[in-house]
């Protein structure tokens, strides 16, 4: 390890980020300030990976800076911290250079050294002069490394810059476990130490910062073991204390584990059928019969909020969509365990944590929207395929979530059978998923079918006071339509008329 260590250090920058990194360095100069690169950028460099984020710290006021910087680079300047006085400014895509990067500035108050000793981890508290990594890219002579950050590097270790950095910034504690699973690192024992020890403090960290943070966890491929390391760490039922319930919470025996368990490989699962990771328990060809598309794959990477696409959020459903089942437990007289309005119930418990962690209204309305019908795909029909009647009614009722909870539903079998799957019954569930996605992509009119009268047509015609019975003929209108029962206006008024008669409708009804 030593001499590993020890090694050369001679990293040319890569071409693409020299011309953003040379304006910066011009601008800076001009003005008389001397910035570093500081952090991700020199480790993952360090590393060979890819990165659009750059550090640069300033021996200036960065808030003040950043917006003259923006300009020069034809980005644009988002003010970050006003106390410790940070700012970003983002460079967005041009003909030549399609990337987008992203540099945030930060204030040196009192050199550089002691800057980076207010950092998280060593891997991350290396800098080198910008004139320096532009001309000569990163050497042993260029890098500052007070805390041998390149040797963790090459160990591929994280490790606590010092004992007081997860009380400094308690989101610390989510990032060093993120890091380590994103970079293939192991934590330091003393580390490993501290976060154990300090992991309740997570708790006071603003919900904004704590969903950013889960966002880019998500977004590992391994996420079921990630999810579970946060666990061990005490971590995760901090932020989420809603999840110690399940635990240990048994299910009917065609479910191969507990309730929180169950929930660690629905995650997993879901990247698993969205063909973004691995499944333990995977046959081969198991795939084959489950629908796939690029216009999927396009669905899944939509971005519904800051960060958030909904594929990742797939994932957040994933674990939470059994978060009432410990409360609605119950065991019949056979012996049978049930989880009576686990679904409804754990939409809203969702939709409280969510809106807790500072997650959009869209976002917090896909997921909950998952949780509340995840059951809703195999209830659409008995032993045949569903009719135009209920594929039209799935639609109506989950909105936004439709396709989402589509595949959830065959995640969720997977994380229900695990090792015990059935293939004829998967093969099943996998056709139910793609008569449903077909129907819906041949007859967009099954989810919305146009409108052929409206509930003036049926006040006038019937002589019916407004109120909500207008609704209520209007929608089985619809869902007749969907049904290809009716197609013309003549067709909808009769039919109007045959549901009134049925209906015996009182004479309050009328005008």
């Amino acid at each position: 390890m030593i001499a590993e260590s020890k090694k050369r250090l001679a990293l040319p920058l890569k071409p693409g980020v020299l011309p953003l990194l040379t304006g910066t360095n011009d601008f800076l100069t001009e003005h008389g300030i001397q910035g570093y690169i500081v952090g991700g950028f020199i480790r993952d460099t360090i590393l060979g990976r890819d990165t659009a984020d750059i550090d640069i710290a300033l021996h200036a006021d960065a808030l003040k800076v950043a917006p003259g910087l923006a300009d020069t680079l034809g980005g644009k300047h988002i003010p970050l911290d006003e106390t410790n006085r940070v700012s970003r400014v983002i460079v967005r895509e041009t003909a030549r250079d399609k990337a987008q990067w992203q540099i945030d500035f930060s204030t040196i108050t009192d050199g550089i050294e002691q800057d980076l000793k207010r950092r998280d981890f060593t891997i991350d508290a290396m800098a080198i002069r910008l004139g320096s990594i532009i001309t000569e890219g990163i050497t042993d002579t260029g890098l500052i490394d007070p805390f041998n950050g390149l040797a963790d590097t090459r160990r591929r270790v994280i490790r606590a810059v010092n004992n007081t950095v997860f009380e400094s910034d308690a989101l610390r504690l989510l990032r060093g476990v993120r890091l380590a699973a994103e970079l293939g690192f192991t934590i330091d024992r003393h580390t490993e130490a501290l976060i154990r020890q300090h992991c309740h403090l997570i708790t006071g960290v603003a919900g904004e910062r704590v969903r950013e943070e889960l966002l880019k966890l998500l977004a590992v491929p391994e996420t079921g073991h990630l999810i579970l390391r946060l666990d061990d760490l005490g971590i995760l039922t901090a932020i989420i204390p809603e999840l110690s319930q399940a635990k240990g919470i048994d299910q009917p025996r065609e479910h191969q584990w507990d309730v929180f368990n169950h929930t660690i490989k629905a995650v997993d699962a879901v990247n698993f059928v969205l063909r973004h990771g691995s499944w333990e328990y995977a046959d081969e060809g198991i795939l084959d019969c489950v629908p796939w598309s690029a216009e999927l794959e396009r669905h899944f990477n939509g971005k519904v909020g800051g960060g958030s696409t909904r594929r990742l959020l797939l994932k957040l459903a994933a674990l939470l969509h059994d978060i009432a089942k410990p409360q609605t437990k119950t065991i019949d007289d056979q012996g049978k365990t049930r989880f009576f309005g686990h679904a409804a119930e754990g939409a809203e418990t969702a939709a409280d944590i969510l809106e807790r962690l500072r997650f959009s209204t869209r976002e917090i309305k896909l997921v909950a929207g998952v949780v509340r019908h995840h059951l809703r795909p195999v209830q659409t029909c008995q032993d045949e395929l569903p009719t135009r009647r209920a594929i039209y009614r799935y639609f109506r009722d989950t909105g936004e979530a439709a396709i989402d909870t589509l595949f959830f539903s065959l995640a969720d079998h997977l994380a229900t059978r695990g090792s015990t799957l059935d293939m004829t019954n998967w093969r099943q569930h996998a056709a139910l998923v793609e008569h449903i996605l077909t129907q819906h992509q041949k007859q967009d009119g099954i989810a919305a079918p146009p409108k052929i009268i409206s509930g003036y047509d049926i006040m006038n015609t019937f002589n019916l006071a407004p109120g909500h019975k207008i609704g209520e003929l209007l929608e089985a209108v619809r869902e007749a339509q969907a049904s290809a029962d009716i197609a013309t206006r003549e067709e909808a008024l009769s039919y109007v008329n045959l549901l009134l008669t049925d209906k015996k409708y009182s004479s309050s009804d009328r005008k």
